[in-house]
C-alpha cells in the first residue's frame, strides 16, 4: 500500500481488509467519494449546509423557486458533466470486475459509478442523466432539456451572466427571465429524476438496493455520513445479519457504534487500498 503513509491508517485498512477477504461486499457510497472529482458535499468539513434546501411541496407550488431551482441545476448538471471519476470509483469497478464487489448502492445523483465502470450500481436517489414530465410521464435525456433551456435562455451560456453565491448557488438576481422548460409532449412541469427533501426513495429502487444487500456477505459504507434514513435502514439490515461492516468517511457517521472498522480517512485513498489487498 504505497499510498498509505500513516501507520494507524495502514493496519485499519489491514483489518478491513482482512474481515472483508473472501467475501461479496455490497457498498453504500454517498457524496464523500464524488468530493475529488470536484462536486462538494453538502456535509463535513469543508461543506457549506444548505440553509434552505428545495422540498417536492415548495419545488411543485412556488414558480420563483421553480425558476431558481432550473438555474442552479442547469449549471449544477453542467459542473456534474465535467466531472471525472476519481480513483475511488474506479476501485470500486474493478472490484465489480474481479467478483469482490457485488454491487453499489448510491445516494450520488452524478453518474460517476457508471462512468468508472461499475455495471451494478442502485442510484436511490434517482440520477442527473434523466428528467420526468410529472403529468405525462414521458422521460428526458437531461442533454435534450439542457438543449431547450439554453435555446429559451441564450444568456445562460455566458457564465459572467451568471453570477454565483460562495457556495456555488445561484444569487436572485440571476433567475430574471429565466424561462422554465416544459414537457414538449403535454407542455407539462418537468422535474429531474432526483429525490427531493419530503420525498421517499421510489419503493422499487430500495427494493433493489436490499435485494443487493441479501446477496452480499459484507458491506462498506463509503463517503457517506448516514444522515439520510434511506442509508441507515440499509446499515440497519446489514447489522441484524451480523456481517462485517466497514465505514470509511473523514467525519463520524451516525453508525459508527455498529461498525466492525471505521477509517477516518478519504476514500480516494483507502479504496484503491483495499482493491489492491483484496483483488
Amino acid at each position: 500500500m504505497t499510498r498509505i503513509a500513516d501507520d494507524e491508517l495502514r493496519l485499519r485498512i489491514e483489518k478491513a481488509a482482512d474481515l472483508l477477504r473472501g467475501r461479496r461486499i455490497a457498498l453504500l457510497t454517498g457524496a464523500g467519494v464524488s468530493t475529488d472529482s470536484g462536486i462538494p458535499a453538502y456535509r463535513g468539513e469543508g461543506a457549506t449546509p444548505r440553509s434552505n434546501p428545495m422540498t417536492i411541496q415548495t419545488y411543485l407550488g412556488d414558480e420563483a423557486a421553480r425558476r431558481r431551482y432550473w438555474v442552479g441545476g442547469h449549471l449544477g448538471w453542467r459542473a456534474f458533466a465535467r466531472a471525472d471519476p476519481n480513483p475511488g470509483h474506479r476501485a470500486l469497478a474493478e472490484m465489480e470486475s474481479a467478483g469482490v464487489v457485488s454491487g453499489v448502492i448510491t445516494q450520488n445523483v452524478d453518474g460517476l459509478h457508471l462512468r468508472a465502470g461499475s455495471s451494478h450500481v442502485i442510484e436511490v436517489h434517482g440520477t442527473m442523466r434523466r428528467v420526468l414530465c410529472l403529468h405525462c410521464g414521458q422521460v428526458f435525456d437531461r442533454r435534450d432539456v439542457a438543449g431547450q433551456i439554453e435555446e429559451l435562455n441564450p444568456w445562460i451560456t455566458v457564465p459572467e451572466n451568471v453570477p454565483l453565491a460562495p457556495d456555488g448557488d445561484v444569487l436572485p438576481e440571476s433567475i430574471e427571465g429565466f424561462v422554465i422548460p416544459r414537457c414538449t409532449v403535454c407542455d407539462g412541469m418537468l422535474k429531474p429524476d432526483v429525490v427531493f427533501f419530503g420525498e421517499y426513495v421510489p419503493q422499487d429502487r430500495f427494493r433493489a438496493a436490499e435485494s443487493l444487500l441479501r446477496s452480499s456477505t459484507a458491506m462498506i459504507v463509503a463517503g457517506s455520513s448516514l444522515v439520510v434514513n434511506s442509508g441507515v435502514r440499509l446499515v440497519e439490515r446489514a447489522r441484524r445479519r451480523s456481517i462485517p461492516l466497514i465505514i470509511v468517511n473523514r467525519e463520524p457517521t451516525r453508525a459508527d457504534a455498529w461498525a466492525d472498522v471505521t477509517i477516518a480517512a478519504g476514500t480516494s485513498d483507502v479504496l484503491p487500498a483495499l482493491q489492491e489487498l483484496l483483488s
